[in-house]
C-alpha cells in the first residue's frame, strides 16, 4: 500500500513546470517525474490557459515529493522560500552548485545560496559547516561565519582552515 506524503511543496511556475521538473530530476538521485495533469476547456474563462497545456506535474527529488503548478505570471519566486541541499563532500557541493546554478543569475549567489534558471532559491550546504557554525566556542564559530559570508559556493577546505584559525 502506497502512502501519500503528508506535506508536499507546490511550486507556482509560469508555463514551465514540466521543464523545471525534468531539469531537477536529472540533478538529484532517486528522482522521477510523475503524473501530469492538463488544463481542459472547462474553466478556461477563469484559468485562461490553452487546453492540453500542463496544469500540474508531480515529481520526486531524492524521494521528496513536489507539485509544479503552471499558474501564470501573477506570482514569482523569492528568497523567502528556499530548498536546502545537505552535502557531505565538496564533490557533492560542486555537483549541486554547478547543476542548479546553470542559467541562474550570478548576482543571486552568496553564502551557499543560489537561484536557478526558474527563479527557485537553493542553499547548497556542507553538513560540516553547520556543525562548525554551532561549535560552543564562539571564536571558532565566528571565524567560520566570517569565511562563509565571503563565499559564493562554499569551499569546505577553506571553512576548515577558518575554523582552525
Amino acid at each position: 500500500m502506497h502512502s501519500v506524503q503528508k506535506i508536499t511543496p507546490c511550486l507556482w511556475f509560469n508555463g514551465n513546470a514540466e521543464a523545471a521538473a525534468r531539469f531537477y530530476t536529472e540533478i538529484f538521485p532517486n528522482s522521477k517525474v510523475g503524473q501530469i495533469l492538463r488544463y481542459g476547456e472547462e474553466g478556461r474563462e477563469i484559468h485562461g490557459q490553452e487546453p492540453g497545456s500542463v496544469l500540474t506535474v508531480a515529481f520526486e527529488l531524492d524521494g521528496q515529493t513536489f507539485t509544479g503548478l503552471n499558474g501564470g505570471p501573477l506570482f514569482q519566486f523569492s528568497e523567502a522560500i528556499s530548498f536546502q541541499v545537505n552535502c557531505e563532500t565538496q564533490d557533492e557541493v560542486d555537483h549541486y552548485w554547478k547543476q542548479l546554478s546553470q542559467g541562474g543569475p550570478p548576482e543571486a549567489q552568496q553564502c551557499g545560496w543560489l537561484k536557478d534558471q526558474f527563479g527557485v532559491s537553493w542553499q547548497i550546504v556542507p553538513t560540516l559547516m553547520i556543525r562548525l557554525l554551532t561549535d560552543p566556542d564562539p571564536v571558532k564559530a565566528g571565524r567560520v561565519m566570517k569565511a562563509m559570508m565571503g563565499m559564493k559556493k562554499i569551499d569546505i577546505d577553506e571553512i576548515k582552515r577558518s575554523y582552525a584559525g
